[in-house]
């Protein structure tokens, strides 16, 4: 008797509770349009029903690619990731090339990425002391290529340590 009232309740036709899933996923953090597109499918909501429930999202604002982006990329900046880990993060979540660009280029003129480089790896080779030196600057190199920074200012600022 109830697993027939759970199978009603995922209906894939019923908008009602596509919406209700989607404000519960908007609950805990913004998504983009794809994200959220994706997630309605994969909880058993038909391409249809996804589409038109984004597009409802969209035309009361509660979902907007470029505040998306905005707010991804500022969070992710303090967290000290590299524009180009940004970048790829905000291409797989789904986001238009113009939207990534515009809100990469945005935060490009405030944005010193050789001083984060710099504090990063010194914090990163202060904790291998006991490692060769060159070892420890292999190692503090990869550690800012995983985060997505430029292998130009990253090599050059390894070299200094």
């Amino acid at each position: 008797m109830k697993e027939k009232r759970e199978r009603s309740l995922v209906s894939p036709n019923n908008a009602e509770i596509a919406r209700a899933y989607a404000f519960l996923l908007l609950k805990f953090r913004l998504r983009s349009e794809n994200e959220l597109k994706v997630r309605l499918k994969q909880k058993g909501f038909s391409e249809e029903l996804s589409q038109d429930t984004v597009n409802f999202l969209k035309d009361k604002e509660f979902i907007d690619d470029r505040v998306f982006a905005r707010g991804w990329v500022a969070s992710r900046l303090k967290r000290s990731f590299g524009l180009r880990r940004i970048r790829q993060e905000l291409v797989q979540k789904g986001l238009d090339k113009e939207i990534i660009d515009n809100s990469l280029s945005q935060v490009k003129e405030h944005y010193n990425e050789s001083q984060t480089v710099s504090q990063l790896a010194q914090q990163r080779f202060s904790k291998l002391k006991g490692i060769e030196p060159l070892k420890a600057k292999a190692r503090v190199y990869g550690y800012l290529m995983r985060r997505g920074f430029s292998p130009d200012i990253s090599s050059e600022i390894v070299k200094g340590l």
